[in-house]
């Protein structure tokens, strides 16, 4: 899917969540079992919860530890899940998304303008894909691939991605990009699959790192923690 179609899909996504479980307009929400939904106010998921679908149009959801939803969607806020939460499906516009230790989502985790932050054993069953905002794996890991169009990317510690990387070349709405996205694979950290680089990046691939075929760009190899460039 082309970055363009990406963002009608998240905000049509988004919208739905909130048309189709309605438990408020304007303030915060505490969900339920059946879920919970809100137009201008966060969603918050209580430890240990198992609940329906969750959604917003103008606020963040957190979901504590050890809850479970089987969606969460926003346009306008962040998602985090605490450590060892679940959901089927994460999706955001403008925002950032968080998995802390442990946390796990079934499928994909989607947003256009905003970072993402996968902790130490999290575990994501779909792909990871934003337009702008740095992706951050620390021992985390992701099955069904990397995906962005100017963001960065870093994988450190023991992260594994299969599924490959794909950096999508600038087009439409965002021929604005000109910065060149830093690609950092590190040490013990193992990318499988394509990566594959429609436009300029820096790509650093540690010496301790395991990676798969690489088309579109020349990687730099570093020895040590970090790289130098």
């Amino acid at each position: 899917m082309r970055q363009n179609q990406r963002v009608v899909v998240v905000v049509v996504l988004a919208a739905a969540a909130v048309a189709g479980c309605a438990e408020g307009v304007n303030g915060d929400v505490t969900a339920t079992q059946n879920g919970a939904s809100t137009i201008n106010g966060s969603v918050h998921v209580p430890t240990g919860l198992h609940s329906g679908s969750v959604g917003t149009v103008n606020g963040s959801i957190d979901i504590d530890d050890n809850a479970t939803v089987s969606s969460a969607k926003t346009v306008n806020g962040g998602i985090t899940m605490g450590a060892h939460a679940a959901a089927d499906s994460i999706a955001t516009v403008n925002g950032g998304v968080t998995l802390a230790d442990g946390a796990h989502v079934s499928s994909a985790i989607t947003t256009v303008n905003g970072g993402m932050d996968l902790k130490n054993g999290a575990d994501v069953g779909g792909r990871v894909s934003n337009v702008n905002g740095r992706i951050v794996l620390n021992g985390a890991h992701v099955a069904g691939g990397l995906q962005t169009v100017g963001g960065d990317i870093d994988i450190t510690g023991t992260s594994k991605v299969e599924g490959g990387i794909l950096v999508e070349k600038t087009s439409g709405w965002f021929n604005f990009m000109n910065r060149k996205p830093r690609i950092v694979i590190g040490p013990g950290a193992a990318v499988q699959g394509d990566l594959r680089f429609e436009r300029e990046v820096q790509l650093y691939i540690s010496d301790k790192a395991s990676v798969g075929p690489i088309s579109g760009a020349t990687p730099i190899r570093y020895a040590g923690d970090n790289p130098t460039g």
